[in-house]
């Protein structure tokens, strides 16, 4: 009993880190099209939007861990390349 608990348990964390790497690929290529001019102003905020969309579907209920961790990236690439200063 104790090792399929284990086991299931192993699963559950490898099914969590390949959702955080894809979530990171995802902010990762988001941020790099977002700087490289690829967006209107409009378009960015969307990309950001549909990128927490995601990152939602991967994690539910983690709509503050988005906030405090990716938030703030997206808003720096977006008011670097938008010059929004």
């Amino acid at each position: 009993m104790l090792d399929k608990e284990a086991e299931a348990r192993r699963q559950a964390i490898r099914a969590e880190n390949r959702n955080l790497r894809f979530l990171r690929f995802l902010v990762d290529l988001a941020l790099m099209e977002i700087r490289a001019g690829r967006f209107t102003l409009e378009e960015a905020e969307k990309v950001v939007e549909n990128v927490r969309s995601q990152a939602l579907q991967l994690f539910p209920g983690k709509e503050t861990a988005f906030d405090w961790i990716y938030r703030p990236r997206f808003r720096r690439a977006i008011t670097e390349t938008f010059k929004l200063h």
